[in-house]
């Protein structure tokens, strides 16, 4: 078993984008395993074994289009980190987690650490849904695979999950492990690594056939997909 903490890494930076290449991590859960538990099968998936095997083939990941709601939640967590550290508890700032006990490894990128045993979870949300958590009171369901994710590759006894709106409250909802969940993300994560090999193996197959196939050169290193 080895859970290690890549602290020096900043989340966003190249650095950070090579250490998440080829992995399969805590924000992605969602497109291998559906709300209701099980395994996803559908074009997304698909999708992401398809990236993530061109991720381990060139050791490159393609940047993404950052749009207005990123930007605001860049600013927004920097807030709610403050906000937690001057309300609650000492937290520690951490860019990249992984854990390979399963013969396979999955990352996720806390917001920040507590002590030994917590961690955080920051979302910036739009007034609407803020709203509609705060009256709810607990953690949105839309969040439930990352955040169990997170808690099983951290192996953390919990998650202080937050949703920051400015101009509104803030609410922090602390989230324990669900060992039913985690359950249901090692057999997908599982399910999905199979893919992947199969993918890699077929790519290997055909690289070694007489297909036409000439070899290229990335010659833009930024390209931006929205």
């Amino acid at each position: 078993m080895t859970i290690t903490y890549h602290n020096d890494l900043t989340q966003g930076s190249e650095e950070w984008l090579a250490a998440r290449c080829g992995l399969l991590t805590a924000s992605e859960m969602k497109l291998v395993l559906t709300p209701t538990l099980k395994i996803a099968k559908n074009d997304k998936t698909r999708a992401h074994v398809f990236e993530l095997a061109a991720q381990r083939i060139t050791q490159y990941v393609e940047p993404t289009f950052i749009g207005d709601d990123m930007l605001r939640g860049m600013a927004d967590e920097i807030k709610a980190r403050d906000l937690y550290a001057r309300n609650y508890d000492d937290v520690t700032e951490v860019g990249f987690v992984t854990n390979d006990k399963w013969g396979f490894t999955i990352g996720c990128s806390p917001d920040a650490l507590v002590g030994d045993d917590g961690m955080l979870e920051i979302k910036s949300r739009r007034q609407k849904y803020q709203i509609e958590t705060i009256l709810a009171g607990t953690c949105p369901d839309d969040y439930l695979l990352q955040v169990q994710t997170a808690l099983l590759v951290t192996e953390r006894k919990w998650l202080d999950f937050i949703s920051y709106s400015g101009g509104l409250p803030m609410v922090t909802m602390r989230v324990m492990p669900d060992p039913v969940v985690q359950a249901a993300i090692l057999e997908a994560a599982a399910d999905f690594e199979a893919q992947v090999s199969r993918a890699l193996a077929s790519w290997h197959d055909r690289i070694m056939s007489d297909m036409r196939l000439i070899p290229t050169e990335r010659e833009i290193e930024q390209e931006m997909y929205v």
